[in-house]
């Protein structure tokens, strides 16, 4: 599995989301080489919990700027938020509960949902919050 690469492409242009978004995927990063380099599942598990908990953590600090500024699509950029959050944590709880490892399909999933969220729905967020910040 290939690194995912911080670039432009990523970049919402709103600097204290754009550091979160840093953080995620060098933690997505950790998580794909842990997996790839084969180290011990209970390492893998940490990452993977650390990585589900800056998601949160981060989600709450885009809904905080998104009740801040008033952006009418609050309830939908949430909602995709709870999905998100919820999926990672059911494949947590599934990899847990039948002791599988994680494979470069759950690996690709992770890839998909973050690299999805920031180009989809964050960068018409961020357009809305780069003209009224």
């Amino acid at each position: 599995m290939k690194d995912l690469i911080w670039d432009d492409s990523l970049s919402v242009d709103i600097k204290e989301v754009d550091e979160d978004h840093r953080r995620l995927v060098d933690l997505y990063n950790i998580l794909n080489h842990s997996v790839v380099e084969g180290d011990k599942d209970i390492y893998i598990e940490a990452v993977m919990e650390e990585l589900i908990s800056c998601t949160v953590w981060h989600f709450r600090h885009e809904e905080r700027l998104m009740l801040k500024y008033n952006y009418d699509g609050f309830e939908e950029h949430k909602k995709e938020h709870q999905e998100l959050i919820e999926s990672a944590i059911a494949l947590q709880q599934d990899l847990q509960q039948k002791g599988k490892k994680v494979s470069n399909k759950e690996i690709e999933f992770m890839e998909r949902w973050l690299v999805g969220h920031i180009l989809g729905a964050d960068m018409v967020m961020a357009a809305y919050l780069g003209e009224v910040m």
